[in-house]
C-alpha cells in the first residue's frame, strides 16, 4: 500500500464517518496507540492473564487495558481465551496476525531505544536554536 493511501481523502460523499472513512488508519492507530504498542510487545513473550498483563505494562488503568484488549481482539490481533473454571480464568495471547504486527512494533521500539541519544541531541540543538532552555 502506498503512503498516499494514508494521506489522501476519499472522494466527497463516498464515506460518511468513523471507521468507514479510513479503516487502515484506524487499525494503524490501534496498533500504535500508547497502550496498544505495550500490549502487543508484552504478549510477544507469552500469554498473560489480565492482572499479569496489567502489572507487566504498569500505570495502565483497568478500563483502558480492557478497552485496548477488546479493540485489538476485534481487529484480530489478540485472542481472548476464557476458560469455564472456578475461579474464571481468561488468558490473552497474540494471533498470527497480532504476532506479525507486534514484531513490526517491537522493531520500531528497538530502533527508538537505539537512537534515543541522537534524538536527544537533535532536541537539544533545536531548543538551543529556538532559545529554549
Amino acid at each position: 500500500m502506498s503512503v498516499s493511501a494514508f494521506t489522501t481523502s476519499p472522494p466527497a460523499g463516498k464515506y460518511v464517518s468513523g471507521e468507514e472513512m479510513c479503516p487502515h488508519r484506524l487499525v494503524l492507530e490501534h496498533i500504535t496507540s500508547r497502550w496498544g504498542v505495550l500490549v502487543l510487545i508484552e504478549l510477544l513473550d507469552r500469554p498473560y492473564r489480565f492482572s499479569e498483563l496489567r502489572r507487566a505494562i504498569g500505570r495502565v488503568s483497568e478500563k483502558m487495558l480492557t478497552q485496548t484488549l477488546q479493540t485489538l481482539e476485534r481487529d484480530g490481533l489478540v485472542h481472548r481465551d476464557a476458560r469455564p473454571v472456578i475461579p474464571p480464568r481468561v488468558d490473552y495471547s497474540l494471533t498470527d496476525l497480532g504476532r506479525e504486527a507486534a514484531e513490526q512494533v517491537r522493531s520500531l521500539a528497538l530502533w527508538t531505544h537505539e537512537r534515543m541519544g541522537e534524538v536527544q541531541k537533535a532536541r537539544e540543538a533545536y531548543d538551543a536554536a529556538k532559545g529554549r532552555v
